[in-house]
Parts: C-alpha cells; structure tokens; sequence
C-alpha cells in the first residue's frame, strides 16, 4: 500500500494499493518526494540551530528515515526518467519551519 497523502476529513494517512504507472501510482510518488524533500530540509535546518534533545533527534531522524525508505526506490526510476525533478518549493518550505523550529521551546 502506498501513503497518498491526508484525508482532512481524519486527520490520518489515505493509502491505495496502486498499479505501477497509473495516477494514483504517480499521486503517491509526489506525496513521497514531497513529505521526504521537507524533512530533509527540515532536518538540515535544525542541524545548524541549538543543539537538540535525544528525543527531539530521534523523532526527527525516524521521519527522514522513513522518507527515505520510501523515494530511494523512485529514486532510481526518476533518474532515468526525469533526471531534472524540481522540488524548490519544498525545500523552502522546510527551511522556514526548521528555522520557526529552531526559536520555539520545548
């Protein structure tokens, strides 16, 4: 099953089982290299504040690593595919909530 996003409605993660190459298949490859292009930024932000708490890391190192599990394997397709994928939005997005991050206290 593939995450495809938030249903509002629930607050919770919409999954589909997608079939490769179909619109919900590249629905769930963008939600994918969307959430792990913001936690990587994010990541990288709080990285040059304050140092963090052993929890404060770990919740956010458990999110990449979770991001990463899932865009490793589009990785491969999308270099052989689109080679120039643009996510800057994205990791603009990531900064400026790293960086709010960064001035909030626990």
């Amino acid at each position: 099953m593939r995450r495809l996003g938030y249903d509002v409605g629930t607050g919770r993660h919409a999954f589909a089982i997608t079939e490769p190459g179909s619109p919900l298949d590249k629905a769930a490859d963008v939600f994918a290299l969307e959430t792990a292009t913001v936690w990587h930024t994010l990541a990288a932000a709080m990285i040059g504040g304050p140092e963090l708490s052993a929890d404060e890391a770990n919740f956010v190192l458990a999110r990449v690593v979770e991001s990463l599990g899932e865009v490793l394997p589009l990785a491969a397709q999308c270099v052989a595919d689109n080679p120039a994928a643009d996510l800057p939005m994205y990791a603009d997005s990531g900064q400026d909530i790293g960086a709010a991050m960064r001035d909030m206290q626990p």
